[in-house]
């Protein structure tokens, strides 16, 4: 099993905003050393514990920092770029790094009002409304039968994926593009032999010139360590930190396990950072890898996207040392 990972450049406790950043590049050289196939940047905008907003630039500094990982966007946002702009930022990436560039986008809208305003994104149906038509313009330019040519053109093989709920599957085969799932769907495997999603883009998927088989991955929290609750602790900050946001209207910082502790969480609140753990793979190393083989057969892949903010960084290289070593 092959294994990548996402890293939206969460700030800790204390951090500036150059210090994620920066840890996000020293990411990429340590699970390049393990053995993980791709490093993923996200594209987040005004969240103040997010400073990752630009993924084309950052995954740039990624790959020059790097000498093999395959380096990624997921995603860049075409809720936010005209097709012709991200396809003109396909082209930089893969004429500077051949080889070894993939870019997943997405169709999500900005968190708040005014951040939507901001990126004059309109009505959030609407924008979402555009991405058939957008993933249909970006595929025209990469390919060269748009009106306008964008430049520099794209080397090498094309690695374009979408990242899927079901309606964006569908796109995606029609498309002829990649995909990555993610999400409570992928752990319903007691329900269904197989992934119901990822087996309709299996059978409507469409060789549309950006590859002439269909490609999946799907994308998990995932947290190794030696016992169930070291592992659960290294995945609370971000689940706490996304419950929180509900209250106070913003993604902050992650918090340390100390500083959870002595917050006043209302019961309600405590549900939700335990349903939103309930969607996670935490464990020992035998659990974690027997579970997430159990998932990659219902999902029928062979890659899985680790995702996962942790503001514990030394827990954190030891999860994924424990990963690599469970599904080497």
């Amino acid at each position: 099993m092959q294994l990548s990972v996402l890293d939206r450049a969460h700030k800790q406790t204390g951090d500036s905003d150059q210090a994620a950043l920066k840890r996000t590049i020293a990411h990429a050289r340590e699970v390049e050393e393990l053995g993980f196939r791709r490093f993923f940047v996200a594209e987040h905008h005004g969240v103040p514990g997010i400073p990752g907003s630009q993924p084309a630039l950052l995954a740039q500094a990624v790959a020059h920092a790097t000498s093999s990982i395959r380096v990624g966007t997921a995603g860049i946002m075409l809720t936010n770029h005209p097709p012709l702009v991200v396809a003109e930022q396909i082209g930089l990436l893969t004429s500077l790094y051949p080889g070894r560039v993939d870019v997943g986008t997405g169709n999500s809208v900005g968190f708040t009002r005014p951040v939507r305003a901001a990126l004059r994104q309109g009505e959030p149906a609407e924008a979402k409304a555009r991405y058939d038509d957008d993933l249909a313009e970006l595929r025209a330019h990469l390919l060269g039968d748009a009106a306008v040519t964008s430049r520099p053109r794209p080397t090498g093989e094309l690695s374009i994926f979408v990242l899927a709920g079901f309606r964006s599957i569908a796109l995606a085969a029609r498309h002829g593009m990649g995909v990555i799932v993610a999400g409570p769907s992928l752990l319903d495997d007691t329900a269904h032999p197989h992934h119901p999603g990822l087996a309709h883009y299996r059978s409507e998927f469409r060789d549309r010139g950006l590859g002439s088989q269909p490609r999946a991955m799907i994308a998990l929290d995932i947290a190794v360590a030696e016992t169930e609750d070291a592992a659960r602790d290294l995945l609370l900050p971000q689940h706490v930190a996304g419950v929180l946001s509900r209250r106070t209207g913003e993604f902050g910082a992650l918090p340390t396990l100390d500083e959870i502790r002595r917050m006043d969480l209302s019961e309600r609140e405590k549900r939700r950072v335990k349903d939103s753990l309930a969607t996670a793979v935490y464990g020992t190393p035998h659990q974690v890898g027997k579970r997430l083989r159990e998932i990659a057969a219902y999902a029928g892949v062979d890659e899985i996207v680790v995702t996962g903010a942790m503001s514990d960084t030394e827990g954190r290289r030891r999860s994924e040392q424990l990963l690599a070593e469970v599904c080497s």
